[in-house]
Parts: C-alpha cells; structure tokens; sequence
C-alpha cells in the first residue's frame, strides 16, 4: 500500500467538515481559517470571495443571529463552491508552523483562549503531524 507523503492545509480545512461540520462559524473559526488560507497560499491578505472571507461574513452574520438555527455552519462555509481546495489560489503541505500558526489564530480569537476539539486547528494539525510521521 503507497501512502502519500503529505496533507494539505486544504485538505485538512475540507477534513474539518468530517469531525466539526455542524458547528456554527465562530470568530475563532474565521481567524483559524484566514490563517489557513494565508499560509497555503503565501498571501498577505484575504481574497474576496475566498473560504477566510466566507468564514468572516458567516462569524458576522452568526454573531447577530436570534437563533442556533439561523447560524451559517463550518460545512456551509467550507463545501459551498466546490470545497475549501478548490476556493484557494495555491496548497501546500501542512507543516508544524502552520499548525502552529493556525492555532494560535484560533486561541487569540476564542473568548477562552482555546481551540475547538476537532475544529479547524486541530485539523491542520493532525495534517502536519501525518506529514511529520510520514518523514520518520
């Protein structure tokens, strides 16, 4: 069986809908994703109409919204159009400054200071840490 060498930061925002697809975006959510597409695509800012900009108008919208049933869900947000891969400009291989990045993206926008268990930093994480077992 030939395993592949790496995961994608793209890759690992699409696994997110797998493990968190049901939770409504949250502005941790937003940053961790900006993050994500920042580092994958070597940009310094966010493309319009983008998944970081998506992300952004459903953390809006959800932040005034009367009811859990009128939040835009991290599924919506990274499925719409194709999925997270296909809304960036470039990918690349997930690695452990990514993860780290991605993750404190996430902390410093959580009124807790944490990440979501099974959210988007922990995606890209188990996405580095695959690629990290992968060179062993």
């Amino acid at each position: 069986m030939c395993l592949r060498e790496t995961i994608t930061i793209g890759e690992a925002l699409d696994a997110t809908v797998l493990t968190a697809g049901n939770k409504p975006v949250e502005w941790s959510d937003a940053a961790a994703i900006q993050a994500a597409e920042v580092r994958a695509t070597g940009r310094t800012n966010i493309m319009p109409g983008g998944v970081a900009a998506s992300a952004q108008s459903a953390a809006t919208l959800n932040a005034r919204a009367n009811s859990e049933d009128d939040k835009t869900t991290l599924a919506v947000v990274l499925t719409v159009r194709g999925g997270a891969r296909s809304k960036l400009l470039s990918d690349k291989p997930a690695t452990r400054k990514d993860a780290e990045g991605v993750t404190g993206a996430e902390m410093r926008n959580d009124p807790h200071l944490t990440t979501y268990p099974t959210g988007v930093a922990a995606s890209v994480a188990a996405a580095a840490a695959a690629r990290i077992n992968q060179a062993k």
